[in-house]
């Protein structure tokens, strides 16, 4: 069995800044998150936490 197989989906762990960075998300909303999680969090608090400004 693969490891990707034995991991719930959205457990894996991702740098807050590549989170911030792949989402185009603002400087104080990637500080915002830094604050919540430290440096790395999980992809399922990131994407249900991360607040992002309507583009149009």
């Amino acid at each position: 069995m693969d490891s990707a197989e034995k991991t719930p989906m959205g457990s894996e762990l991702w740098s807050v800044f590549d989170f911030a960075r792949r989402y185009r998300l603002t400087v104080r909303e990637q500080n915002r998150l830094l604050m919540l999680f430290g440096p790395v969090a999980t992809a399922a608090d990131l994407l249900s936490n991360a607040r992002r400004n309507q583009l149009i």
